[in-house]
């Protein structure tokens, strides 16, 4: 009882510290000097998991307290160096239930296979923690609408919950889209999208249920696929700059050059349709292309009066009667460092509005309706890929509960 009670207390210190600070700035360096630390819960501990808590911890307004993976050597490869207790280290498919119970975990950070995170995530919130969630949300219709429930619930509960898209927290292409729409390049005329990358490694020689874990962004059902894991980068700009649902859309792909692990294809064709006859077609790839240019995130849409253009990690070039262009070479890190200072920011100034979620949900779907249109080789309807709800289901068999 006593343990719950400092953990109200420290929360509601959390929650009320922002009346007493003018502005951000000063909140973070008071923060940081005196006031108690948001206590985390890592639920995730592979790399990008470690990467994100040093992140976490270089803010200063932050520290860990405990975490879960389903895998032993995981947890203990943060929990040793960050010396995190042994009794709050907690392993198998449930492990993160129990991270929950902990009274002192104020806040989690889920970097899971995006399989789980509707679970977990709407765990967290009944559980009355703050949740920072890695995209994608979720890898089906069912797991997205799941997430958009449970982000109203955390605003209901007054908590945080945001998502962690690095482009929506970069200035340059908050500004180059916020001209866009405002009329900078007029009415769109249409667009041109692409993911193209490298071939990712395994972490583990695949043929037993823990390795198709340890494998999981080759696995369709752990992963979404290519388009839903890796390129909704890509995608999650072209949402936020179209600002609406497509209309549909036409798709192909396959499955050709990696055949060693998984089930994951390795390049999608889409054709995306939106309002006023305006199509995107869209290209990703998951394999070696011998240099091929252009490659990585890019993004274009044509318009009646300028271009707009971006590149995840290059240039946001806007071409219009007035040009604006930026580098955004550091996104990957700063993307992820503004959004925490974000996090930080919502829960110790009270602001439990939750924004990020309901355009990560679109944006989810989109590469939702990509996928299902390709596998099916068919033109797929917004509104068909809503009421259809296909979900999809992880076989645990042979895993540790």
């Amino acid at each position: 009882m006593d343990n719950k009670m400092a953990c109200i207390n420290r929360r509601d210190f959390l929650v009320g510290a922002g009346i007493l600070a003018s502005g951000a700035g000063v909140l973070r360096a008071a923060y940081v000097q005196s006031g108690p630390k948001i206590k985390l819960g890592l639920i995730g501990c592979g790399g990008r998991g470690a990467w994100i808590t040093h992140l976490f911890l270089k803010h200063g307004g932050y520290e860990l307290a405990a975490v879960a993976d389903y895998f032993q050597d995981k947890v203990d490869a943060i929990g040793d160096k960050l010396k995190v207790p042994a009794n709050r280290r907690f392993t198998t498919l449930s492990g993160y239930k129990k991270l929950l119970e902990c009274t002192d975990v104020d806040a989690v950070v889920i970097q899971s296979p995006p399989y789980f995170h509707p679970e977990q995530a709407q765990a967290a919130v009944d559980a009355g923690k703050h949740v920072y969630l890695a995209k994608p949300i979720a890898v089906d219709v069912p797991g997205c609408l799941t997430i958009e429930v449970s982000g109203k619930a955390a605003t209901a509960k007054k908590r945080c919950f945001l998502v962690d898209f690095q482009t929506r927290a970069n200035a340059h292409y908050i500004e180059a889209i916020r001209r866009v729409h405002e009329g900078a390049i007029g009415d769109y005329v249409f667009g041109d999208a692409i993911t193209h990358t490298s071939q990712l490694g395994t972490q583990a020689e695949p043929g037993t249920p823990e390795a198709r874990l340890r494998n999981w962004v080759f696995d369709k059902v752990l992963s979404g696929d290519i388009i839903t894991e890796q390129q909704i980068h890509t995608l999650d700009v072209m949402s936020w700059v179209m600002n609406t649902t497509p209309l549909c859309a036409t798709g192909t792909g396959g499955r050709k050059v990696r055949t060693h692990v998984g089930d994951c294809w390795d390049y999608f064709t889409v054709l995306y349709e939106y309002p006023n006859q305006v199509g995107v077609p869209y290209s990703g790839r998951q394999f070696n292309a011998q240099e091929t240019r252009p490659d990585g995130y890019w993004f274009r849409i044509h318009g009646t009066k300028g271009v707009l253009e971006t590149t995840y990690g290059g240039q946001v070039l806007l071409r219009s009667k007035n040009l604006y262009k930026g580098q955004t070479d550091q996104i990957y890190q700063e993307g992820a460092e503004n959004n925490i200072a974000a996090f930080h920011k919502q829960i110790t100034e009270n602001r439990f509005e939750n924004t990020t979620v309901a355009p990560s949900v679109q944006s989810n779907l989109v590469t939702i309706l990509g996928r299902t249109a390709a596998y099916r080789n068919a033109r797929i309807g917004w509104q068909e890929l809503l009421n259809g709800r296909e979900k999809l289901v992880f076989d645990a068999d042979g895993l540790k509960p």
